[in-house]
């Protein structure tokens, strides 16, 4: 994710004639800087693609550069982290959704945990040197688990019809860029953080996004870059349609979201311009392996952007845009609270472009927050035993945004961190779509029991509705990890009514950098559309560098549910 101290510039001049690895980037008008304008729709095509080896082949060809060229800073020592950030004053309107006291009902059953990457971790492939900060993504298919971290990967067994047992090591730790091994240009050669991984349920295929932050040294004009993979089957470890596009202006915190007619791709130009990146590459030909564009948008002056993610096999309505969502505020600005969320409606048009089109946003009014933390790369979650406080990333809606159609209706849930009266709190949404499409606030609630801190959280919705939200936990008595709350369709809406799940319980602090994770992920089996798949950090006693947690946590009732309707 974002490094802090990254020199970032809002638009970056390509000089003429200049060349990456054989392209002009003449050939590629959309790599002038002044065409990434808001109010324009800009065509993007791929300037190279090819179908890969298997991956096995790929960690044996793969050569990391010597020396690497890693994009993260040393961490920040305590004595140059800003000052502790002060708590704010909540709202009567904003406390009223609080939720101090756990729920009542059991809660969900934990049905698997182990560790993934992180401090020591050892696989097939050797033993991870891990970095902060963790940038944790997780995708699940019928058989597999596939982890990222930082610029990390990993792929590991899911017990079900091929494998017997859950968390055994199929591939890793290795180095995302192995992907591209044999590619050229910069999706093999420089190695950056923040890959995410999803899995396409609705055509059983792996999607892995790969920003490239920086330029080769030789070539300090050359563009930025996003690299996609996706696989050519539903195994994770065979071969992959591999995409490089160029980027005029840096793409730094990606959120992919697969949509049934693209893969969406908002990112965002740096801390220190609010400026976003709405991209969407065309997933149909993709998935084919052919030649493919990207279409992007320029938004200036919107916090940082999620895209709906579809969860399910059942598909949005025919010709229904992409829904992207957006907290309130401006961290830069100095604007760290709002009552509302805002949505805009991306319609693509693949074949005529000058159709396409980006309406909004639409403005939601929810209950008024403020900012954990004051947002991003400030400091205020406390540990024990240390002064030094993790950040939150309190600015933005976490991944994912996830969607479901049920058939009856449509909806989308959403999560992000903020203040709460006594610590910090997950604040989480479930929107119902009208007929038009446009979302509605069916729900929300503050989830804050007992005083502590609740904070960068993921979302999901099983196939019958219940809710579920995975968050890292901490307090000045309570080393941070992870936790899982719940809550059942029919429950009173607001509530987390299932008691919290304690997936890992830290059992040392964080001290050589602020950064805490930058996100998490949430993510639902696609085999019975019940299990939600969770993964954050946590550190064990005397480790020198974070661990992470995989678990699996299951809500009554859902499983039966499966067995009568069958998977959706």
């Amino acid at each position: 994710m974002r490094m802090i101290r990254l020199r970032v510039r809002t638009a970056l001049a390509v000089a003429a004639g200049a060349s990456l690895c054989a392209f002009s980037l003449a050939q590629n008008p959309s790599m002038d800087a002044s065409a990434w304008k808001s109010g324009k729709v800009i065509v993007n095509p791929a300037i190279r693609h090819d179908r890969s080896a298997p991956l096995m082949a790929l960690y044996g060809a793969y050569k990391l550069p010597q020396p690497p060229h890693w994009l993260h800073h040393p961490p920040i020592p305590p004595t140059t982290q800003p000052p502790p950030t002060p708590p704010a004053t909540i709202t009567a309107a904003g406390a009223a959704v609080e939720q101090v006291t756990q729920g009542t009902r059991p809660a969900a059953t934990l049905v698997a945990s182990f560790n993934g990457l992180g401090d020591g971790f050892h696989g097939p492939q050797g033993t991870e040197q891990a970095r902060n900060p963790s940038d944790n993504s997780l995708a699940v298919g019928p058989d597999d688990i596939f982890q990222i971290v930082n610029s990390r990967m990993a792929i590991f067994t899911k017990k079900g019809k091929r494998y017997r047992e859950t968390g055994r090591t199929l591939f890793g730790p290795a180095i995302t860029n192995t992907l591209f091994a044999g590619f050229g240009g910069p999706c093999e050669s420089l190695v950056s953080g923040d890959a995410v991984v999803r899995y396409d349920q609705l055509a059983k295929r792996w999607l892995i996004v790969l920003p490239i932050f920086r330029r080769p040294d030789d070539q300090p004009n050359a563009p930025y870059a996003m690299c996609y993979a996706v696989s050519t089957g539903p195994d994770p470890t065979g071969s992959y349609f591999r995409y490089q596009f160029n980027r005029p202006l840096f793409p730094d915190y990606p959120r992919p979201a697969i949509w049934s007619d693209g893969y969406y791709l908002p990112t965002s130009t740096g801390d220190t311009v609010i400026q976003k990146q709405l991209c969407a590459a065309d997933r149909g030909k993709m998935l084919r392996g052919e030649a493919a564009n990207e279409q992007c948008q320029i938004l200036d002056g919107v916090n940082f952007l999620n895209a709906a993610d579809i969860d399910g096999t059942r598909l949005p309505p025919a010709g229904m845009p992409e829904i992207v969502m957006a907290a309130g505020g401006a961290q830069l600005h100095g604007i760290l609270e709002s009552g509302s969320i805002y949505a805009w409606h991306y319609h693509m048009d693949w074949t005529n472009p000058a159709n396409t089109s980006l309406s909004g946003p639409e403005k939601i009014a929810v209950a008024p927050y403020h900012y954990l933390c004051t947002g991003q790369l400030s400091r205020c979650v406390p540990q024990p035993g240390t002064d030094v406080r993790l950040d939150s990333q309190g600015d933005k809606l976490m991944q994912r945004l996830a969607y479901r159609n049920f058939g009856s209706y449509q909806a989308i849930v959403a999560t992000h961190s903020i203040d709460t009266r006594a610590g910090g709190g997950v604040r989480w949404y479930e929107f119902r779509l009208s007929a038009n499409g446009t979302p509605q606030l069916f729900q929300q609630g503050t989830y804050a029991p007992d005083g502590g801190y609740r904070w960068m959280g993921s979302i999901a919705m099983d196939r019958r509705g219940d809710i579920g939200v995975g968050y890292s936990y901490g307090s000045a008595s309570s080393y941070p990890g992870q936790r899982f709350a719940a809550r059942l369709t029919n429950d009173p809406k607001g509530q987390m009514t299932l008691h919290e799940t304690l997936l890992v319980q830290g059992e040392a602090a964080q001290t050589d950098t602020l950064r805490w994770e930058d996100y998490t992920t949430l993510d639902i089996d696609p085999s019975d559309g019940c299990t939600f798949w969770y993964v954050g950090d946590y550190l064990q006693k005397g480790a020198a560098n974070y661990s992470t947690k995989i678990g699996g946590f299951r809500l009554p009732g859902c499983l039966a549910h499966h067995k009568l309707f069958g998977v959706f």
